[in-house]
């Protein structure tokens, strides 16, 4: 059916409002990396800097003792640390996890439910049951420990939407497996899997994202660079009587730039991946 002119205009008007909204601030987050500190307050304000500043990058990407590379440079080593090894830890055990939920005679849905109804906690309910299991375990201000409290956080999330795409594949493809000879791990792995594929890229990517955005567990559970994250390590460069809001722009850009080449690079399983198990034939 053709739309009305009308409804044409309105559609491409709300995209361009979406767009604006979602561009315009990571824009001006990449103008004020390179702009001086002078015209950054000045009024009226500059759209564009007269003389960019490029200055601010080197600092950040100088390891050098008591400087603010080096709390990047370490913070950016810990969130990949983190972020990498909470998502292959949630993979490990959310796909067999969701294969066998997705797998389970029905009435059985109730399991997952009742582990994903864990996320309509607020953060701060578990803050000191997490705090005191870190203390006993000797991993506050570690690495290790973030990685517990994120894996605790993400692999419920994780087979709950693996599940979503393992419900997708269909039945009469595992029995043939079954007939050929495999065993049921090997369906998992050789079948369901590599057609759910874009399902496990999509759970990936967004595990990655969660673990590197998060901020309030990171903030409470770290003091030191040994095991301060990228959000932490960016809201200390507000502490001080001065406040460089050029300093904390590229830092959120350098920040950003890991996972939105990551998601870019898997772009093709992500949109596979959002849209698998939405319809079922």
């Amino acid at each position: 059916m053709r739309r009305q002119p009308l409804q044409s205009a309105l559609l491409y008007l709300a995209v361009l409002v979406f767009a604006a909204s979602v561009l315009l601030p990571v824009a001006w987050m990449v103008v004020s990396s390179i702009m001086p500190a002078g015209e950054l307050t000045v009024k009226p304000l500059h759209w564009w800097p007269q003389h960019p500043d490029w200055t601010r990058y080197g600092r950040l990407l100088t390891l050098g003792d008591n400087t603010p590379g080096q709390a990047f440079l370490y913070a950016l080593r810990n969130s990949a640390a983190v972020a990498f090894t909470t998502t292959l830890l949630a993979l490990l055990v959310g796909i067999p996890a969701a294969y066998a939920l997705s797998r389970a005679p029905r009435g059985k849905g109730w399991i997952l439910s009742s582990v994903v109804a864990t996320y309509m906690l607020p953060p701060v309910a578990l803050l000191l049951p997490l705090y005191q299991l870190l203390a006993r375990l000797h991993l506050l201000n570690t690495v290790w420990g973030l990685i517990l409290v994120y894996c605790c956080i993400i692999m419920p999330f994780s087979t709950w939407l693996l599940k979503s795409n393992f419900d997708g594949v269909p039945g009469e493809i595992e029995e043939s497996g079954l007939v050929d000879g495999l065993s049921r791990f090997g369906v998992m792995t050789r079948v369901t899997v590599p057609l759910a594929l874009p399902g496990v890229v999509t759970t990936a990517i967004f595990a990655i994202l969660l673990s590197w955005d998060e901020f309030f567990f990171a903030l409470l559970f770290t003091n030191g660079l040994a095991a301060k994250t990228l959000p932490v390590a960016i809201s200390d460069f507000t502490a001080g009587r001065a406040t460089d809001y050029g300093l904390i722009m590229t830092a959120g850009v350098l920040a950003a730039l890991p996972p939105v080449l990551i998601a870019v690079a898997l772009q093709r399983g992500l949109l596979a991946g959002l849209t698998s198990g939405g319809v079922k034939g």
